[in-house]
């Protein structure tokens, strides 16, 4: 019930994102005939069934969208908690599989000590579901969405650690050693070689990077307010006015031919992602980029290497090659756990834009938006840096399906540029619900002694 009220929420926001309206008021009324509508219209999926799909005002038809999305985001939620808190952590299904293996190990602790991260979880679900809409419609990425679900996460993450420190009552001793968390973080447990609580000292090299970077970010984002750093694009919707008057002329005079006479022929409208592919300065634009994304690198360094020389070592160990690796007790569990998610966000929004500006270069075309990174990094902090990465090249495999899929569709391919951010959303979901399969076939091909461990 839950999900569907949420899948309710999220056709509004589809609706009125991309407008740019306000999602709060007015209150939900028919675009036809304006009229207010009550409770009984805005029951989610069972109110469109009882209007039989039609406006009890003016008789219009109301999209079967919205109950789709609403019963959707019911089941998605439902199945969700069904494989992580209904079946046992214990024993094996019917079909040969270990019913642990449904469910992340954090989940394994119960619905009762893992809420929070569960709520996380389904908040970027329902994010990634209205991302997928509007971006379908719009081709555009309404970035509220993504930043909802990566503060969320930033805060949820490390304040639920430091509330099982707090009860705990170890607020700077507790390491975590003993409780499994819900994304990857940087400080990762040496093991039984040093002791329990001991950690590489390149692993608080990855702790000060996460957290330089992020406060590189915010210091780019202020020289981009102060205007020391130029906005990308900033010239687009200029050119793009000059260039849709131009093509509109173009077909008038293809209209007015005496080859078309008797034919019926409409002006077309300019297919938005033709202008955006044909925008010809996009190699100028990633120099723009570069810039903006100098501080988040260069403080990402300069925090790795001061927090690699403030670290507490306490030794070092031999490795089987016979180097020598330098040790320090582990940082604290909430430190760690919002490590976790900046650096999360900072692998998947950097990942997506490597490829937007290599890609950008290399065809003097912008390659993938803005709204993609976005969308990726909202993935990191939520679920981690190596989930974005699967969900990456997870992607890419969805979107070639569905390529291959509107190609026998329309038996002459898409008609036109497909959007990413369907396939990342997806990508997403196939990679956390199916985090077993990736186990499996990672361990297979790095010959593993069963299934390669993820957190």
């Amino acid at each position: 019930m839950f999900g569907a009220c949420v899948g309710s929420l999220i056709n509004v926001l589809a609706y009125r994102l991309p407008l740019g309206m306000d999602c709060v008021s007015p209150s939900s009324r028919c675009p036809v005939c304006d009229t207010k509508l009550t409770w009984r219209e805005n029951i989610p999926i069972l109110g469109w069934i009882l209007l039989r799909g039609k406006c009890r005002f003016c008789r219009s038809k109301i999209s079967p969208q919205y109950p789709i999305i609403e019963a959707f985001v019911a089941l998605l939620w439902a199945t969700t908690a069904g494989l992580w808190y209904a079946l046992p952590n214990y024993g094996q299904s019917s079909f040969g599989l270990p019913w642990a293996s449904f469910k992340p190990e954090w989940a394994m602790s119960g619905f009762g000590a893992t809420w929070p991260i569960f709520l996380t979880v389904l908040s970027l679900f329902s994010c990634l579901v209205a991302m997928t809409l509007t971006d379908l419609k719009s081709f555009t990425i309404p970035l509220v969405l993504p930043w909802f679900a990566t503060a969320f996460a930033l805060v949820v993450h490390p304040l639920w650690a430091l509330y099982i420190q707090l009860t705990s009552r170890d607020l700077f001793t507790l390491r975590g050693t003993d409780w499994v968390w819900a994304i990857a973080t940087p400080a990762t447990v040496l093991g039984d070689q040093t002791g329990a609580g001991q950690t590489a000292v390149g692993s608080w090299w990855w702790l000060g990077a996460a957290i330089g970077g992020s406060i590189g970010i915010g210091v780019a984002l202020v020289l981009l307010k102060l205007n020391v750093i130029g906005r990308s694009f900033s010239d687009y919707e200029e050119w793009e006015k000059v260039e849709t008057v131009r093509f509109e002329a173009e077909m008038a005079a293809k209209e007015s031919l005496p080859e078309a006479a008797g034919l019926e022929t409409t002006q077309s409208e300019v297919d938005p992602t033709m202008l955006w592919t044909a925008y010809p300065h996009a190699r100028r634009e990633m120099v723009k980029e570069l810039a903006f994304l100098a501080p988040c690198g260069l403080l990402a360094w300069l925090g790795g290497t001061i927090a690699a020389g403030m670290a507490p070592r306490v030794g070092e160990i031999l490795t089987m090659s016979g180097g020598v690796i330098p040790t320090a007790t582990m940082p604290p569990l909430w430190l760690n756990v919002l490590g976790g998610v900046l650096l999360g966000y900072l692998v998947g929004g950097g990942l997506v834009w490597l490829v937007r500006i290599l890609g950008s270069i290399g065809f003097n075309k912008e390659a993938m938006g803005l709204g993609d990174v976005h969308l990726l990094a909202a993935v990191g902090a939520t679920m981690g840096w190596i989930d974005a990465i699967l969900t990456f090249f997870t992607a890419a495999f969805v979107g070639l399906a569905w390529t291959l899929i509107a190609a026998v569709a329309s038996r002459s391919g898409p008609s036109r540029t497909l959007p990413f951010g369907p396939s990342l959303a997806i990508g997403c979901l196939i990679v956390v619900l199916a985090k077993p399969l990736f186990e499996w076939f990672l361990g297979n091909i790095m010959h593993t002694d069963g299934p390669l461990n993820l957190p």
